[in-house]
């Protein structure tokens, strides 16, 4: 069972080995924090920015074309990653899951570490530009109990099947083969589900 000075270990060593290696997104810091539904990524990305204020984090779910969004979303980060790389503001466009279309363009000026949290996260297509690559796993009842418990049973079906899309879009991008640290939190329990 992990402790809430577990979760703040855990994001404490995330940060240093970050902060440890070379600049790759221009003079700025990537890490992202990749991994499956409901495995605690969010959690991870609150708590080093908490250590780090003058960091930036972006959900990726907000990045995506809704449910069936994510084979695009490799393409959306590497819009706003590319003008960083070369130190200048990058641009996103957040999806409104309310209203289920897009919303406003945001823009993120570049800084000394950008934090990308969320499925898919570490793609595959920009990977010289990331510092430092995390990948949060548990196992799939766990997640799917999560996921519920945050976004309630009506929202069972699009659960099932993004379980099902992100195990698809995993087996194209090898991003937990990638990862610098890879986590299972499947144990872990308490209000941060980390």
């Amino acid at each position: 069972m992990a402790s809430r000075s577990d979760h703040h270990a855990l994001a404490r060593r995330v940060l240093a080995a970050t902060l440890a290696r070379p600049a790759t997104l221009g003079s700025g810091r990537l890490l992202c924090i990749d991994g499956l539904a409901g495995s605690g990524k969010t959690t991870l990305a609150a708590e080093v920015v908490a250590l780090a204020p003058t960091s930036v984090v972006i959900a990726t779910d907000e990045m995506l074309e809704g449910w069936g969004g994510l084979p695009g979303l490799p393409a959306s980060i590497g819009r706003l990653l590319l003008p960083l790389a070369d130190d200048r503001p990058g641009r996103w466009r957040r999806w409104d899951w309310y209203d289920d279309g897009w919303a406003e363009t945001r823009t993120v000026a570049p800084g000394p570490l950008l934090v990308l949290e969320g499925v898919g996260s570490a793609a595959s297509s920009y990977d010289d530009l990331i510092t430092y690559r995390v990948w949060l796993e548990a196992d799939r009842d766990v997640r799917l109990t999560r996921g519920l418990a945050r976004d309630g049973d009506a929202l069972r079906e699009q659960w099932e099947d993004w379980l099902e899309a992100e195990q698809v879009h995993e087996l194209r991008q090898h991003s937990r083969d990638r990862a610098d640290l890879v986590v299972d939190t499947t144990r872990s329990t308490g209000p941060t589900n980390l």
